[in-house]
């Protein structure tokens, strides 16, 4: 598994939204993206994460950034996280892992004592340009989406 660092470029991805829409990386040059990619939908964890991203999607709004959220979880699903959750993020569907295996978040992980080859919490930050800002891998989802909001801040003003 590939390890995505800071400062390389962004892989391409092209996934469908919720909507069974594309949503391609291009579609977002020139402005700021936050992808953070988790596990399965209506999971504990990924409610959290999935919440506590759309509560501050207004700020990185504001900020000139966009929210995806992406898992290999299917379009119906997704509608449903979202109706059942109150999620005002987009959420992309990567079935079949490419997009990632692509930026490292998909290979053997430890979840609840067990070894095996799952989905790795990850979010990246990329630049209108198309590169990455900055990689967190293997995030607890509790306070992680203030965590991205506050190193986007302090980017976006040095």
């Amino acid at each position: 598994m590939a390890i995505i660092k800071g400062g390389s470029k962004a892989p391409v991805f092209s996934l469908p939204t919720q909507d069974g829409k594309k949503a391609s990386l291009g579609d977002f040059k020139g402005r700021w993206v936050v992808l953070y990619f988790y596990p399965k939908d209506n999971t504990p964890g990924c409610t959290i994460e999935a919440k506590d991203f759309t509560a501050l999607a207004g700020k990185f709004e504001k900020l000139g950034a966009v929210v995806l959220g992406v898992s290999p979880d299917g379009v119906a699903s997704h509608c449903k996280f979202i109706e059942k959750q109150g999620l005002k993020i987009t959420l992309l569907s990567d079935s079949e892992k490419d997009a990632a295996k692509k930026y490292g978040a998909w290979g053997m992980k430890t979840s609840f004592g067990k070894t095996g080859e799952g989905l790795i919490r990850s979010t990246f930050l990329i630049s209108p340009d198309g590169k990455i800002a900055k990689a967190w891998n293997g995030v607890k989802a509790k306070g992680h989406a203030e965590a991205v909001l506050e190193v986007f801040r302090s980017l976006r003003s040095a």
